[in-house]
């Protein structure tokens, strides 16, 4: 078993019948820094893992590769390498916390910890906006009636 910490996903539309529906997670193992041996570091080494449990990118999980990926009940007929057996809580080397999944105590600066998202704020609902009603255009003065033109017998008098 390794812990690995989940740096992504794998998207395949087209594979064998028995993998459709099992999420693919590219993991990276990491190991304890050997000169300090107070935190975790990367191996520089990426999988692809099959989830079983859920977990997400900036997890830390327990994987198991080779012929004891395919143990689980969930797994006996998948034709896999690697699989994700367990989420990491914390992680403790002698008495040292060299990772801790909700940040509890202070993890080591080398290993990313997943920061907790801060609550949404309460948003107020607005009243509904007045719906304007376009104002009506004035219609046009009427155009003057034309003068009548004069008849000869008015031009007489003239």
């Amino acid at each position: 078993m390794f812990i690995a910490k989940v740096t992504g996903s794998v998207i395949s539309t087209q594979k064998v019948d028995t993998m459709v529906g099992h999420k693919l997670l590219v993991v990276e193992p990491y190991r304890l820094e050997s000169k300090d041996r107070q935190s975790l570091v990367t191996t520089g080494r990426t999988f692809v893992a099959v989830d079983m449990l859920g977990s997400g990118v900036g997890d830390f999980v327990l994987i198991t590769q080779g012929s004891s990926a395919r143990l689980t009940p969930e797994t006996k007929s998948l034709p896999i390498d690697c699989v994700v057996i367990g989420i990491v809580d914390r992680a403790h080397i002698e008495s040292i916390c060299v990772y801790d999944r909700d940040g509890e105590s202070a993890a080591p600066a080398k290993v990313e910890t997943k920061a907790k998202p801060a609550p949404a704020p309460k948003v107020e609902p607005k009243p509904p906006a007045e719906v304007k009603k376009p104002e009506p255009k004035p219609e046009p003065p009427p155009a003057p009636a034309p003068e009548p033109e004069p008849t000869p017998e008015e031009d007489s008098d003239s």
